[in-house]
């Protein structure tokens, strides 16, 4: 007794000096303790180890990540999404020194078991190395004691479980301390799987960018790595090409989709002089920019740095199940010191494996990854498990609405006719046949209206692009032309009367016009609307069914706007919505008491997302949505959402079911300790008792799973 004791009072100095080291390095304070790391994951790595131990350094990741890590990263399909979601095609993931330290640790671990029990019951020599190895597993979980008490201030499970198993260590039962140091940092691991993988530049749109683009110089188009361009440059970008820089249009003109950046449902046609922003899309026409902003200076890039800089809301949420053992810590501490002159040192150590705060924490991860696990199947990637909790609370549901409640194509909604020679259906044709190769959505929207129509295209003798905002083709014996009023225009055509008064009224509108010409004369005008999500009513419907309070937050015009609000019901909705101002709405209606929940898709979205207590986006959208939201809906609608919360309605009666099947052992090896002489073996059954009850509680819906599930949550 008096050599582990006296090994556990050194292994505690040392992690207190250890951490008052770091304490007094504020630059590694930040890197090795604000965050919620495990201790010591800072270790060498593998590189630096002697040979023999680097190899089975290795062996042991790989060991853990082709067999281990599976059982607790959720179904198959949770997987599959995450690396569809990351575009990531490796095999294994690269993992960080956190988790590479977790599976060292798990390794230990399992090692001890093996040697405690050969010591216990073959080769008892083999009590010197199953000290050594507990001493070794009891060193990180003093550090973490140490962190907690000294750097976030606050009494957490590192502290029950430092006594728990320094207890168990001392009294010689090596094998229960093997088993429970398993536990516990089995539940590290689980924490790490269910917070899900991200990349590591989450908001780095450098990645993002092209690697090289043209640059002109002297008249010739040179390749050009991105980062060497220069203010004063001037870079080609074709119809279809990102725009790479902020700058102004020095030649050319197109048609330009910024709608991920500033919300605006329309293209807007750009020509000389005009400013262009990076992460637009240059739909048609041809343009040469001049480079004003390159990387870090963009304004897409000054949006990152405010996502950067916006407070984490997350970081400070913890799982229901988590804040609840945290919160038992106390009475079960008083407890024990109460049996220590009571009923002895194993009569207090056994009050202490009554704690039902372990219990509590890891049915509630497992839990957790079961229903992450349900969510995949129903297409729904829950990146962070925490979300579970907060949507059981949420009252305020924000939607974006370019993107999120539209679609990113539009529709025809008019087809105007100006020639008396040509009905509907033939100026459409003619449209169609001329756009059929163009990859931009208002050209897919015509071409998609005559396929709708069953009107056949007609073959094109010629096609030319032109450098500006339409396209001139050759279709028999006619010239057709389609494009913009700037594009007729420049082709010297004469605008028809009422034509500038219905764009007018289209642009107040939030519309899209498109004209065709026909040999010299322009026929028609064909009217083009946002495109509602065919499933947005509907979802709508069920979430003013739950309570909810809805809105509309959105960068396009107030006009637009308000129809959109309109035709779905919802009466609150904000225009004209900067970025920043975004976030700043969101952050109003929590100071209004509200939880709210907010889905969003585009760059302009970013900083709302991490603002909101829920932030929900749509595969597809922009990668610093997808990255940034907690959820990503997988098959790009907003199907699953009352699903979500469906889905998060049986999470929490899970969790209330899974605590009373844990608190009930709990309770009755208390009373056992001080009653009934209850030892050590006895509590560790009990508490055994009580993981596995609460296992079964936390399988069943994974197990019992179907649609019925969520049919009987949507009526509740």
């Amino acid at each position: 007794m008096f050599i582990q004791a006296a090994i556990l009072g050194g292994g505690l100095l040392c992690a207190g000096i250890k951490t008052y080291r770091q304490l007094r390095r504020p630059k590694n304070l930040v890197e090795a303790l604000s965050t919620d790391t495990l201790p010591g994951s800072r270790a060498k790595p593998p590189g630096a180890m002697p040979g023999f131990m680097a190899k089975a350094d290795r062996a042991c990741q790989q060991f853990m990540q082709q067999t281990i890590d599976p059982l607790f990263s959720g179904s198959a399909t949770r997987r599959q999404q995450l690396a569809a979601l990351l575009e990531d095609d490796s095999t294994l993931p690269l993992l960080n020194e956190t988790e590479k330290t977790t599976n060292r640790y798990l390794a230990l671990s399992g090692l001890s078991i093996g040697v405690s029990t050969l010591a216990s019951f073959v080769f008892p020599a083999l009590l010197v190395p199953a000290m050594l190895l507990g001493a070794a597993l009891l060193f990180p979980m003093y550090q973490a004691l140490f962190k907690d008490l000294l750097v976030e201030r606050k009494i957490k499970l590192s502290l029950l479980g430092s006594l728990y198993l320094s207890g168990f260590w001392l009294a010689g039962y090596y094998v229960f301390a093997g088993v429970a140091f398993f536990l516990y940092f089995l539940g590290i691991k689980i924490v790490h799987q269910m917070e899900g993988r991200s990349r590591q530049n989450l908001t780095d749109l450098f990645a993002l960018q092209p690697r090289f683009v043209w640059r002109l110089v002297d008249g010739c188009e040179l390749e050009t790595p991105f980062e060497a361009l220069q203010a004063g440059d001037v870079v080609v970008v074709n119809a279809g090409e990102p725009i790479p820089v902020d700058g102004v249009i020095v030649g050319g003109m197109g048609s330009v989709d910024q709608h991920m950046l500033t919300g605006e449902s329309q293209p807007l046609d750009k020509e000389p002089g005009d400013l262009v922003f990076t992460s637009t899309l240059l739909l048609s026409g041809r343009l040469l920019i001049q480079v004003e902003k390159t990387g870090a200076s963009t304004v897409s890039a000054q949006i990152v740095e405010v996502l950067n800089k916006t407070a984490n809301y997350h970081s400070e949420v913890e799982l229901k199940g988590m804040a609840l053992a945290n919160q038992s810590i106390l009475p079960n501490l008083a407890i024990s010191a109460i049996a220590l002159p009571l009923v002895g040192l194993r009569g207090a150590v056994a009050s202490l494996g009554a704690s039902v705060g372990f219990n509590i924490n890891m049915v509630s991860l497992l839990a957790t990854m079961n229903y992450l696990s349900i969510a995949s199947r129903h297409g729904i990637l829950i990146k962070d498990g925490r979300v579970l909790d907060r949507l059981k609370a949420v009252d305020a549901v924000v939607f974006d609405k370019t993107g999120t409640l539209t679609l990113e194509q539009p529709h025809i909604a008019k087809i105007h006719v100006i020639s008396l020679d040509l009905t509907e259906d033939e100026l459409l044709a003619y449209a169609a046949t001329a756009e059929y190769r163009q990859p931009h959505p208002i050209a897919l929207a015509i071409v998609a209206a005559a396929k709708q129509r069953g009107l056949p295209l007609m073959s094109v003798a010629e096609a030319s692009y032109e450098v500006g905002y339409g396209i001139k083709v050759k279709i028999g014996e006619r010239l057709v032309r389609v494009g913009s009023s700037r594009f007729m225009a420049q082709e010297g055509l004469g605008v028809p009367e009422g034509f500038e008064a219905l764009q007018l009224a289209c642009q107040t509108q939030g519309f899209a016009l498109v004209g065709v010409a026909i040999d010299g004369q322009v026929a028609g005008v064909i009217e083009l609307h946002a495109t509602l999500r065919p499933e947005a009513k509907g979802i709508i419907e069920g979430l003013k069914k739950r309570g909810l309070s809805l809105s509309i937050i959105s960068g396009d015009q107030t006009e637009p706007t308000r129809k959109l609000a309109g035709e779905l019901g919802i009466d609150t909705y904000f225009a004209n919505t900067l970025p920043e101002n975004k976030a700043t709405i969101i952050r109003q209606l929590q100071g209004q008491g509200r939880v709210v929940c907010f889905v969003g898709d585009g760059i302009n979205d970013a900083i709302a997302l991490k603002q909101a207590d829920v932030s929900i986006s749509l595969k597809g959208a922009t990668t610093i949505a997808t990255d940034t939201a907690q959820v990503v809906l997988m098959d790009k609608s907003l199907s699953q959402l009352d699903t979500l919360f469906s889905l998060a309605r049986q999470y929490d009666k899970t969790m209330t079911m899974g605590l009373w099947t844990t608190v009930i052992p709990g309770v009755v090896c208390i009373g056992g300790v001080f009653f009934a002489g209850f030892g050590i073996y006895a509590a560790e059954i009990l508490f055994q008792l009580g993981f596995f009850s609460g296992l079964g509680v936390a399988m069943r819906p994974l197990l019992q799973h179907d649609p019925k599930l969520f049919g009987e949550a949507g009526k509740q």
